[in-house]
């Protein structure tokens, strides 16, 4: 039955199965089903215009489907390298080189600095309060902080 409906449908059963697939991807996570439902498009589109056999048809399909898919994997990749922020998930990584004044002294390496509305746990060298460090780096979700350099003398 389903072989007779496919030979009845022709080409059509390509985008048939294409558009399945496209739907497939959108409730799906990832860029999988994708590749496949371009390359049942593309199949048959070609056998709309070109009188190919099934067998033929199939193979094609194989052939567009893993190379699509290995194209798509490679465009995707280099798409998420460049773009996005790599330190989304650390926010404490986007303060560090920014310069801040201590409203409490950093007493024994342990101390607390107030960054807008957040309180971030620092380490470093003592410093009494009112001194400006600058964030130089990241110890977990604590931030390693020194003098700034720049900083006037006495203050």
């Amino acid at each position: 039955m389903v072989e007779r409906i496919i030979l009845e449908l022709g080409p059509w059963t390509w985008w048939i199965v294409g558009l399945l697939l496209l739907g497939l991807e959108v409730m799906a996570p990832g860029t999988f089903f994708l590749w496949f439902g371009v390359s049942a498009l593309v199949v048959g589109t070609l056998a709309l215009f070109v009188d190919i056999a099934w067998q033929a048809e199939i193979v094609l399909f194989g052939v567009l489907s893993l190379a699509s898919l290995l194209v798509g994997r490679m465009l995707m990749r280099q798409r998420a390298d460049s773009e996005g922020d790599p330190s989304l998930n650390r926010r404490g990584s986007r303060l560090v080189g920014r310069v801040f004044v201590l409203d409490e002294p950093i007493a024994q390496g342990d101390g607390r600095l107030r960054i807008d509305d957040t309180i971030w746990r620092v380490t470093g060298p003592d410093c009494p309060a009112g001194t400006r460090v600058r964030v130089d780096g990241l110890d977990g979700p604590v931030l390693v902080v020194a003098p700034d350099p720049k900083a006037p003398a006495g203050g």
